[in-house]
């Protein structure tokens, strides 16, 4: 099997798996990670954000193979769009 059919054939369950275990360098389950498996957990996980996710977040891999790296303003500019329900001054009342 080559490495892109294995990329593509991994689920969202077992990428949620294989970040949790790259992040605690243990499985969900408890189970620790040898330094070989850590080293493959890490490496699948950043081709798959880059051949399948295309996630643009902060500290991923996009599809060149670059880490995604924003500024202070855009995560600012992100977190404000995404969080913002209403914005009231202390004169509106």
């Amino acid at each position: 099997m080559n490495i892109d059919s294995l990329v593509k054939n991994i689920t969202p369950e077992i990428y949620e798996r294989l970040q949790y275990g790259a992040a605690t360098g243990r499985w969900p389950d408890g189970t620790e990670l040898s330094v070989a498996q850590k080293e493959q957990t890490v490496q699948l996980v950043m081709l798959y954000q880059a051949k399948v996710a295309k996630s643009t977040e902060q500290f991923t891999i996009n599809e060149q193979g670059e880490m995604v790296q924003k500024s202070k303003r855009e995560l600012q500019q992100e977190f404000k769009a995404e969080n913002e329900i209403a914005r009231f001054s202390e004169n509106d009342l």
